[in-house]
């Protein structure tokens, strides 16, 4: 996910991986053990530096998906055909592995578990993984804000989390997750089949009250397709927090 952050005067640290959970067919969840970590706020992100014997390296951003957990880190990576880094990371990369980043990083796109203002994160894709890190948060903290997440995907096939999907209603009734299949659904599903529109959302958002704070992440096209949705419903640009992702410097 490309990122814009000021990087002050963070340093490179050295993680191993810990454990590796699959996602998807192409999406896996590296759980990294880092010393030296600093504890992250939900929404936050890091660097992933790869580098080659003969010197060469390059870096990619991928969201933190995980909520503060002391050193161990928790990152998403979808796997592109024509990737440079994350072909490695879903195909080569393995327990025991060591692996360079650098963070936490960013501020703006951050959920502070002290707010209590309701909160709706809605997620495109991948997109999904900084808000999961702030419904896994509000849950470890104890926090008391209502929170919804919507998240699209195009089918069961792509959908990250899927057992934890399932489970984040019964743990609190004040965090509820809807997912919203654009192409196909599974068998049995009642609910409509397509993107995400104003009806829809405003049937999701109208319920947590004229002061919800908003997290919209995902791809460019449904970034900005959602925060006008948003502002249609009369939000305030104060209440909209997005961030997009996408190639930096080369593919991911």
């Amino acid at each position: 996910m490309a990122r814009a952050a000021v990087l002050g005067r963070l340093n490179w640290l050295v993680g191993q991986l810990a454990e590796i959970r699959q996602e998807t067919a192409t999406a896996r969840t590296l759980v990294l053990d880092v010393p030296g970590w600093t504890e992250h706020l939900p929404g936050q992100h890091v660097d992933i530096r790869l580098t080659a014997e003969d010197g060469y390296s390059t870096e990619r951003s991928y969201s933190i998906a995980s909520a503060p957990n002391g050193s161990r880190v928790e990152l998403t990576v979808e796997r592109l055909e024509d990737g440079e880094v994350s072909p490695y990371l879903t195909e080569v990369l393995s327990p025991g592995d060591p692996l360079e980043l650098r963070g936490p990083i960013g501020g703006y796109f951050a959920w502070h578990p002290e707010d209590v203002s309701p909160v709706l994160l809605t997620g495109g894709g991948s997109g999904v993984a900084p808000l999961m890190a702030m419904a896994r948060t509000r849950i470890a903290s104890g926090s008391t804000a209502v929170m919804r997440l919507v998240y699209s995907t195009r089918s069961p096939a792509t959908l990250l989390y899927a057992a934890e999907m399932q489970s984040l209603a019964a743990r609190d009734g004040r965090l509820t997750a809807d997912v919203i299949y654009t192409r196909a659904a599974p068998p049995g599903w009642s609910g409509p089949v397509g993107r995400l529109d104003a009806g829809r959302l405003k049937e999701l958002a109208e319920p947590l009250g004229p002061g919800v704070q908003c997290f919209v992440c995902g791809p460019t096209g449904f970034v900005e397709g959602t925060a006008n949705l948003l502002v249609g419903l009369g939000l305030g640009a104060r209440q909209i927090r997005t961030e997009r992702f996408g190639p930096s410097g080369g593919t991911s």
